[in-house]
Parts: structure tokens; sequence; C-alpha cells
């Protein structure tokens, strides 16, 4: 009778030793499982809050740690165990901190889309009524010249035939390159124009660049100086509309936190200084290291004039 009771002490004891590994092979597998799901959570959040493609935005910021080795049903399971179960906990916190960032974002996008739909219904009131905008005075003969078009030009106003010749000469000694890049080479062009003080010729290179070569390296470039042009011939409604295009349509662009900043100087000397911080402030959110690196002078020379506080 009393081996009996060994017999069967000894069998419930090989059943309860047989169960034990069991167990702990489930819980190792049900917890790397949820680690897995949650650490591709956590990345896709990250690409959401970073969209900016960077490698080092994606490397998970809790490295894995490689559990020890232990054998089934010691103490190192437990501790394995433990190690998976911080690093989840950790996990669903960085988490729920992405998801709060992915929400801020989302609120700040929407802010930046109502001001600039403000901005671009100003801009079109302007060119819509140009006769309301604060006009340069060099402007003004020419928009003289629109309303009273019988009248005739005086002596003063009209360009002598010797002043003509000598512009275009100018403008035939400016040299055109020739480096087997169409794009490249009609860029260029435009921009020893621009260099020049051609800004009228400038203008109309410029444009032949954007229309012809959307696609080109240097689009962004060609955009922002087209805006400049203008900019520099004392017409700062039209470069603003060109200043706004570049940066909407390209805000990956080169030249796109440059644009920015002209249509704030544009907008300023438009006398619209709201619409111009509203431009520089948009240009610290969307790019700050340009905001605050190589146009940090400019923007802080910019918002002085604008009053911007």
């Amino acid at each position: 009778m009393r081996f009996k009771y060994l017999t069967m002490a000894s069998a419930a004891f090989m059943a309860a030793a047989a169960s034990m590994p069991m167990a702990a092979g489930a819980q190792d597998v049900s917890v790397p499982s949820r680690l897995d799901r949650i650490e591709q959570e956590v990345r896709a959040l990250q690409r959401k809050v970073f969209p900016g493609g960077s490698d080092k935005y994606f490397e998970p910021e809790i490295q894995a740690q490689q559990p020890p080795r232990s054998v089934p049903g010691t103490t190192g399971d437990t501790s394995t165990v433990g190690n998976l179960m911080a690093r989840v906990d950790a996990l669903e916190g960085q988490l729920a901190s992405l998801t709060g960032q992915v929400e801020e974002r989302g609120y700040q996008l929407r802010q930046l889309e109502t001001q600039l739909k403000a901005m671009q219904d100003r801009l079109a009131k302007l060119e819509a009524a140009p006769a309301a905008v604060p006009v340069p005075e060099e402007e003004a003969p020419a928009a003289t010249a629109a309303e009273n078009p019988a009248r005739p030009a005086s002596a003063a106003e009209k360009p002598s035939a010797v002043a003509t010749a000598s512009r275009q000469q100018a403008v035939a000694a400016i040299e055109r390159p020739s480096t087997g890049d169409a794009a490249e080479d009609s860029y260029v062009y435009g921009y020893r124009l621009w260099e020049a003080g051609f800004f009228p010729e400038a203008q109309v290179q410029l444009a032949k660049t954007v229309k012809d070569y959307p696609k080109a390296a240097r689009v962004s470039y060609a955009r922002n100086l087209l805006g400049r042009a203008w900019l520099d011939d004392k017409k700062p409604a039209t470069s603003a509309q060109h200043f706004l295009e570049n940066y909407q349509q390209d805000p990956r662009g080169d030249r796109a936190p440059d644009s920015l900043y002209f249509l704030g100087v544009a907008l300023t000397q438009l006398d619209k200084k709201s619409e111009a911080c509203q431009a520089y402030a948009e240009l610290a959110d969307v790019y700050p290291d340009a905001a605050s690196g190589r146009l940090a002078d400019r923007v802080a020379s910019g918002k002085a004039k604008a009053d911007c506080k």
C-alpha cells in the first residue's frame, strides 16, 4: 500500500514538472507577440509625427534587450518575462505619448491651413482691386496709363530710342549658358538677368523656366527668384503670389522657407503687417532650422519692420 501512494505521488510530480515549461512557453509566446505588435504601432505613429523620412526618427527609443538564456522552470524565466513586461509597459507609455503628439500636430496643421486660406483670399482681393492697394511711386505711371489709355504719354514718360537700344545691347551682353542641361541653363540665364538688375527681362525668363521645366531640380529656386524679380521691381502684390505659390506647390523645395520669408516682406510693403507676421510665424513653425539658422537675421529684421510681437 505504501508503494502505491509513492507511485501516485511520483506521477503527480512528473505531471506538474511537465506542465511548468509549457506554461512558461505560453507566456514567452504571448509576450513577444504583444511586444512586436506595440513596436509596429509605435513605428507607424513615428512616421506620422515625423514625416521627414529620416532614419533617426524610426529607431525605437527603447532598444530590445537580449533575454538571458535559462533553463525552463528555473528563476531565469521569471527574470526574462519580467524584462519583457517592462519593455511592453515602456512601449505602451511611448505609444500614448506619440498619440498625443499626433493629435497636437493635426490641430496645428488645421490652424495653418485656415491661416493660409485667409492669406490667399486677401491676396486675391488685392489683385482684383489694385486701386485699393498702396502703389509705390514706380508703379504709378503704368497704372495711370491703364486708366487713361487715350492720354498721350509725355516726352518725359517716353523712353528714348537711344536708351532702349542701349538697354537691349546691355541685355544681349548677358551670357547665355550652354552646358547641355536646358533646364539649368534657363534658370542660370534668368538669375544672371536678375543679378544685373534687368528685372522685367528676368521675370520673362524665369517664368519661362517654371513653365517649360516644372519638374526640374531648380524649379523651387526659379519660382522663388521669379517672386524676387517682381519684388525688386517694386511690385509686391505680384511677387507675393509667386512666393505663396512656391511654398504651397513645393513645401519641401529648397527655397520654400525663403519664399515664406519674402512673402512676409511683400506683405509688409503692402501694409499688411498682420498677415506678414503670420507668414513669419509659419516659417518658424514649419522650418525651424532655417528660421533659426541661415534666415535668422532676415527673419528678425522682417519681424521688426512688421511690428510682430
